[in-house]
């Protein structure tokens, strides 16, 4: 069983944390452009294109200026890392990265350097781009194109599917902010992890998914269930924590493989075989409803989370009132 937690307290730490209110900012792209169906964009990770017979996922990231400035080669890494999460949580392979720079020249190089590190592990090349030299603050962003053979994508909800939890529990917490990084622990492994989840769309084991990331677990299941207005009791019992990390922490954090999957009841346990064949844990968190809240149950207390009737995360689906 997991460390116990104060329900009421996560709920306002969870609500009242500036990741989770960066994503309302995103209503202006819905009040610019109109709304969206989330699958051909915006809404889901990407965005499904298609080109004469092909199928497509875009995807794009920008990392924290704050972040890009102190460690820019790690910026570099995550800009990859962040696309490359983003294309498998729509069932795409990646294909290729391109980038934009700015900055002095060392910070420049070192960001060059970190997306060829982020290169190297994922095993997608980057293919070019733009740099800027100058004498203002760091600035990193990536873009990715993948192939996708079965899209998985928020709108494939259903009444009934299961919540499941794919993980990587090798690594550990940076100590100056919540990201729990598996470089080092993983090495290039990480090229065939985010391939794993084109290999279950393809597999109809898995219908819908979300990388986990600045948002926390719970925040994205929160943008996950947004779409359809489904509920959820999620069941924190159940979640495996890896080790040395408490549980409130892992709840928040940004990890660098943790994805949220919605699978038909029959397809959970082979879900999880597959995924222990490479060393990754699978929790089921409970059954999709029509409720439209989400909760959080622990050891028999019940909390509610969100109301998908009356709030949404990114403003980008309508509100079902």
């Amino acid at each position: 069983m997991a460390q116990r937690v104060d329900l009421q307290q996560l709920v306002k730490t969870v609500r009242g944390g500036p990741a989770l209110a960066q994503k309302a900012a995103i209503a202006a792209v819905r009040e610019v452009f109109g709304p969206a169906d989330f699958l051909t964009g915006p809404g889901d990770d990407g965005a499904l294109v298609e080109v004469g017979s092909e199928r497509g996922v875009v995807c794009g990231e920008a990392i924290h200026p704050a972040f890009a400035q102190a460690d820019p080669f790690g910026a570099g890494l995550a800009a990859v890392l962040a696309n490359v999460n983003d294309l498998a949580a729509m069932g795409a392979e990646p294909l290729a990265v391109v980038d934009t720079l700015t900055g002095d020249q060392e910070h420049c190089r070192r960001a060059l350097e970190g997306l060829r590190e982020g290169s190297r592990l994922y095993d997608v090349p980057i293919v070019g781009g733009h740099l800027t030299v100058t004498d203002g603050p760091a600035s990193i962003s990536a873009f990715a194109l993948g192939r996708c053979g079965h899209p998985l994508s928020a709108t494939a909800a259903a009444e009934g599917q299961h919540l499941l939890v794919l993980s990587l529990l090798d690594g550990e917490l940076r100590p100056d902010f919540l990201f729990f990084r598996s470089i080092e622990a993983r090495g290039t492994q990480l090229a065939g992890d985010v391939r794993f989840l084109p290999e279950l769309a393809a597999s109809g084991l898995c219908l819908a998914a979300k990388d986990v990331s600045m948002a926390g677990m719970l925040g994205s299941i929160a943008m996950l269930l947004e779409p359809s207005g489904l509920g959820v009791t999620v069941d924190l019992d159940a979640v495996h924590v890896p080790e040395g990390v408490s549980f409130e922490h892992w709840l928040l954090a940004f990890p660098t493989y943790v994805f949220l999957l919605l699978a038909p009841p029959a397809a959970v346990e082979e879900c999880a075989r597959r995924a222990g064949g490479r060393s990754l844990v699978v929790d089921d968190l409970g059954p999709l409803d029509a409720s439209g809240v989400l909760r959080l149950r622990q050891a028999g207390e019940e909390v509610e989370l969100f109301d998908f009737a009356t709030e949404g995360v990114t403003g980008l689906a309508v509100l079902r009132r």
